[in-house]
C-alpha cells in the first residue's frame, strides 16, 4: 500500500525586541543569571496592567507580508488558560481567532521544482519560561527571564509531502527571519522552534481531502533541522506499520521527539481550543492596522520598506551575474556574505572601467566583464576567504580586516594575471591577518614581482642540475616527473614564478 504522509508545520520565532511583549523588561534574558530580568507584569502579579510592545507589533507585520500573508483590519489579543510552572499568570496572552497574518505562502525549491506552502497564519504571543528537570524527574527549577518574550507563531497548511521538505520549509523561514533583522532564528538557543503535525492517507499525494483524514499526530521537542527530518521519517515508519496492522489513529496525540533514541514518544492526548477556554484579552485594545485609526499601524509603509528576500535575491544573482544556482544560494545563504559581495562587485565594476583594457561606454565595458569578474569573485570568496574565516572560527560578521574595497583591488589583481594562484593564496591570508591593501602587502613582502625569463631560466637550469635522478626518469618517459620539477622550481622562487611558462621551459630543457 501506498502512503502519502500529509504534514504542517507550527513554528516559533522568537523577536529579538530590545525590551519584552507586554513590559519594560530587558529582553535579552537568555544572557543573564534566572530570573533576573523579570518585573511584575511579566511575572503574573494581581492587579497588574501589560502594554504591547508595538515594534513586537509591526515586525510581526512584516514578516507576514514576507510570506505573503494578507493582513486584516483589526486584529486582538486572547487568554489561552493552561497551568504549568512556566505560566506565571496560569494563562498565556496569544491570539485565536484575530491574528495579525492570515492566507499567506513560501514557495520552497524541491528535486521536482518548486512547491507552494500555504500558511495559514501568522500570530503573536508571549513567550514561556524556561523549565530545568532534574535528572531523577523529582524537581523542576523555573526561569522566568524568558517570559513574555515576544514570540511569532506561524502555522503552515498540511501541504508539506516528505520531510525533506519540511526541513527545507523551516530552512527558507529561518534564513527570511534573519534577512529581516527580526530574530536570530537559532534552533539550538530556543529562538526558532519548530513542532511538526503529521498523518498518512492512502489518498494520491497531488488530490488530497483535508477533510478524510485520520487525527493528525504532533511531535515536539525537535531542536534542529536535521532532527526535523529524523523525526517525521520516524513517524511516516511508525505509523505506516499501525496502517499495515490496521491500526489507524484514532485520536489526535502528542509525542516527543527524543534526539538521542532516534524515536518518538507519547506524551499525552492532543488538546483542541475548546480545551484552553480562549476569551479576549480584557487588558489589551483591538490592534488597528490603520495609519489613520489613533495608534493604528501603517501596513503600507512596512510593505513600502521590505527588503529584497533571500529568493528574490538569489534569482537576482543567476540573472544579473550569471552565477550558477548553487552558488547563488550560497552566497544568499548568508545576509552579510551577499551584501559583501555585492559590495565588491560594485567597486570592481570601478575598476574594470579605469583600467581601459577595452573600448566602448561604461557600461558596455561592464556588461562585457561582468560575468567573468562575478565567477571569479564568487569563487575567491565562497572556496578561499570563507574558508579562511570558518577554520579559524569566525562568521562573515567578523571580517573586519578585509574591506570590499580591498577585495575588489585583490581580484583585479587576479583578473590581471599580475600573480599566480599560489601567490594569491598566500596574499589573500596576509589581508586577513593584518588588513593592509593587497598592493602594500605585494611591495612589502615582495610578492609583486615576478620572475623574469632569464631569472627563471637560470632556476631551472639549477632545479635540473641538481636533481639528475628525476632527469632521467622523465626522458626515460615517466611524464608525470615534470610535476616534481615545477614543484621545485615554484619553491625555490617562493610561488612567484608562472606554472606554465615554468612547464614549457622544463618540457624544452628536458629533451
Amino acid at each position: 500500500m501506498k502512503l502519502t504522509p500529509v504534514i504542517g508545520l507550527e513554528i516559533h520565532v522568537q523577536l529579538k525586541t530590545k525590551s519584552k511583549m507586554f513590559c519594560g523588561c530587558d529582553n535579552s534574558g537568555e544572557d543573564k543569571p534566572a530570573n533576573t530580568t523579570v518585573c511584575p507584569v511579566c511575572m503574573g502579579h494581581p492587579g497588574v496592567l501589560p502594554v504591547i510592545n508595538r515594534q513586537a507589533i509591526e515586525w510581526s507585520v512584516m514578516a507576514a507580508l514576507a510570506v505573503n500573508c494578507q493582513i486584516p483590519k483589526i486584529s486582538k489579543f486572547d487568554r489561552k488558560s493552561y497551568f504549568y510552572p512556566d505560566l506565571p499568570k496560569a494563562y498565556q496572552i496569544s491570539q485565536y481567532d484575530q491574528p495579525i497574518g492570515v492566507k499567506g505562502y513560501l514557495i520552497i525549491e524541491t528535486k521536482a521544482g518548486p512547491h507552494r506552502i500555504g500558511i495559514t497564519r501568522l500570530h503573536l504571543e508571549e513567550d514561556a519560561a524556561k523549565n530545568f528537570h532534574s535528572a531523577d524527574g523529582k524537581n523542576t527549577l523555573v526561569d522566568y527571564n524568558r517570559s513574555s518574550t515576544p514570540l511569532m507563531e506561524i502555522v503552515t497548511e498540511p501541504d508539506i509531502r516528505s520531510p525533506q521538505e519540511a526541513k527545507v520549509f523551516a530552512q527558507e523561514l529561518r534564513l527570511i527571519m534573519r534577512y529581516l533583522g527580526v530574530s536570530d532564528a537559532d534552533m539550538e538557543k530556543g529562538h526558532l522552534r519548530c513542532d511538526a503535525n503529521i498523518s498518512l492517507t492512502d489518498q494520491p499525494a497531488d488530490a488530497v481531502d483535508i477533510k478524510k483524514l485520520h487525527p493528525k499526530t504532533e511531535i515536539k521537542n525537535i531542536n534542529s533541522f536535521r532532527s526535523v527530518e529524523r523525526a517525521l521519517e520516524y513517524e511516516i515508519k511508525r505509523q505506516t506499520q499501525l496502517w499495515e496492522k490496521g491500526n489507524t489513529p484514532t485520536i489526535q496525540t502528542t509525542r516527543g521527539w527524543d534526539e538521542n533514541k532516534g524515536i518518538t514518544e507519547e506524551q499525552r492526548t492532543k488538546e483542541e481550543a475548546s480545551d484552553y477556554r480562549y476569551f479576549p484579552e480584557p487588558d489589551l485594545p483591538p490592534l488597528n492596522f490603520s495609519k489613520d485609526a489613533p495608534n493604528g499601524i501603517d501596513v503600507i509603509a512596512i510593505k513600502d520598506g521590505l527588503i529584497e528576500l533571500p529568493q528574490a535575491r538569489r534569482q537576482r544573482f543567476i540573472e544579473e551575474f550569471e552565477l550558477s544556482a548553487e552558488n547563488a544560494r550560497t552566497l544568499t545563504e548568508d545576509k552579510n556574505l551577499a551584501v559583501f559581495f555585492e559590495q565588491v562587485i560594485s567597486e570592481l565594476r570601478a575598476w574594470l572601467i579605469a583600467l581601459g583594457e577595452v573600448e566602448g561606454t561604461d557600461e558596455e565595458i561592464w556588461q562585457k566583464g561582468k560575468a567573468k569578474l562575478a565567477k571569479l569573485t564568487t569563487n575567491w570568496l565562497i572556496n578561499k576567504l570563507m574558508a579562511i574565516v570558518y577554520k579559524d572560527g569566525k562568521d562573515l560578521v567578523e571580517i573586519v580586516n578585509i574591506t570590499p574595497e580591498n577585495f575588489a583591488e585583490f581580484m583585479t589583481i587576479i583578473y590581471q594575471n599580475k600573480i599566480n594562484s599560489t601567490v594569491a593564496q598566500k596574499l589573500l591570508e596576509r589581508m586577513y591577518e593584518t588588513g593592509k591593501d593587497p598592493s602594500d602587502i605585494m611591495t612589502e613582502e615582495n610578492l609583486d614581482k615576478s620572475q623574469t625569463s632569464g631569472e627563471l631560466d637560470s632556476v631551472v637550469d639549477q632545479i635540473i642540475a641538481t636533481n639528475p635522478k628525476q632527469v632521467e626518469q622523465y626522458k626515460a618517459g615517466k611524464e608525470t616527473v615534470i610535476q616534481f620539477f615545477i614543484g621545485q622550481v615554484m619553491k625555490e622562487t617562493k610561488g612567484r614564478a608562472d606554472p606554465e611558462k615554468t612547464k614549457e621551459m622544463l618540457i624544452y630543457k628536458l629533451k
